[in-house]
């Protein structure tokens, strides 16, 4: 399996120089790509290549047609190679090769990608199409075997020189591509593509459950839980400086500064929820044979404008990501329930469904076996039990409690 090893690393203000002219050619050969694209499509939004516009209105004497994107082969000859003989793009052979075509080969990629989420071949949320990048966003450029080189405690990256990063921990193998990335707030970094082969570790519980919330990220079945780092006062101090933005005119230096320090209090809160979601789920994984977890609904549950904010810092699909991750290099087994299992509206003990309750209702007493409960543990159990495939029959024991009740009526 592919794992990923980032690095940051402090460029000197020549190679700073490098780094952007590197970045500009990446977003221009991008850009240049997808406006090719864009015009070899000329189709309603939502069409994927090679298929008739048969539900497209026509004018009159036209018939349907078939539209195909150009390949990545003759992308790269129109927007790299013809490109560098033309005045306007003779600064693309300042940079090296491989990263521009890599880009050519990336917006491959995410078509493909955008054309399998419409027909329904890729999970998840369906994606949009490609979009033109900008110089104000994310920068990044990759290097394939042959554009860098590893020597010593130093990367040589083609046409750019030797960088050090800092090197947190070592790399597993050999890797078989590193990309240069700038961020918002003009920190750099060199993330690294490696093979890597599972590890075995010995386990303690055999499978547990795990109940997300907001006020406490996770509750764990064995009654073990997990707080959020507090992120409301880098949050409010995003919203304070929002509002000064909206307010200076675009194009201005002092805007300029508000819009970097902004990126800054974001890239904070994305360390500290990174690293608080790294460290739980490498516990979590490493610790257990069956992890299982909930699927929310998050889009839906993002609506409430009342919660929306607390919940989208939360990084709850983050998590789902890096236990299944994990999971996989660790030799588990790691499941999802579906979200329409009552798990917290069933007894864990006995299986007696009560129903729904408020948010604001925190520990609940059964009426039928009389164990109290905490709601988000109790959910944990149940989550845990679905999982692992030994769930109560809530409609059964419903009936057999009210017939027990019924019966021991009569008799007194």
């Amino acid at each position: 399996m592919k794992a990923r090893y980032q690095y940051r690393f402090y460029p000197t203000n020549q190679q700073k120089q490098l780094l952007a002219q590197l970045f500009g050619c990446v977003r221009v050969v991008w850009n240049d790509a997808l406006a090719i694209c864009k015009q070899s499509e000329k189709l309603p939004f939502g069409y994927p290549p090679g298929t008739p516009r048969a539900n497209a209105t026509l004018p009159e004497g036209e018939s349907p047609r078939q539209v195909v994107l150009p390949s990545n082969n003759d992308l790269q000859k129109l927007v790299i190679t013809q490109a560098k003989k033309t005045e306007e793009r003779v600064w693309l052979s300042e940079v090296s090769n491989i990263p521009l075509q890599q880009s050519v080969a990336d917006l491959g990629v995410a078509y493909k990608n955008f054309f399998d989420s419409l027909k329904g071949k890729r999970k998840g949320k369906k994606i949009g199409s490609p979009k033109f990048k900008k110089k104000t966003n994310q920068q990044s450029a990759r290097f394939r075997i042959g554009g860098f080189s590893i020597k010593g405690s130093e990367v040589y990256l083609a046409k750019i020189g030797n960088v050090k990063p800092i090197w947190s921990r070592e790399l597993p193998a050999s890797p078989t591509s590193v990309t240069v990335i700038k961020d918002c707030e003009a920190r750099y970094f060199l993330s690294f593509v490696v093979e890597v082969e599972p590890i075995n570790i010995d386990v303690k519980n055999q499978s547990i459950g795990i109940d997300l919330g907001i006020k406490t990220f996770a509750v764990i079945s064995n009654g073990e839980k997990a707080e959020s780092p507090y992120y409301s006062v880098l949050d409010r101090r995003i919203r304070k400086l929002q509002k000064k933005l909206a307010r200076q005119s675009k194009g201005s230096n002092r805007r300029n500064k508000t819009r970097i320090k902004i990126a800054k209090l974001h890239n904070q809160i994305a360390d500290a929820r990174k690293d608080f979601l790294h460290k739980l789920s490498t516990k979590v994984v490493s610790e257990n044979q069956v992890i299982v977890l909930e699927d929310l609904n998050v889009s839906g549950m993002v609506k409430n404008r009342k919660l929306a904010r607390a919940i989208s810092l939360q990084g709850w699909r983050e998590f789902r990501t890096l236990c299944d991750a994990k999971s996989e290099k660790f030799n588990r087994d790691f499941r999802v329930i579906s979200r329409w299992e009552p798990t917290s509206q069933t007894c864990s003990e006995c299986g007696y469904r009560w129903g729904k309750l408020d948010l604001k209702v925190r520990a609940v007493h059964c009426l039928n076996c009389g164990s109290e409960h905490d709601r988000d543990e109790n959910a944990a159990r149940n989550i845990n039990t679905v999982g692992i495939g030994h769930c109560h029959d809530s409609k059964c024991t419903s009936r057999r409690s009210k017939t027990t009740s019924v019966v021991s009526v009569n008799e007194a």
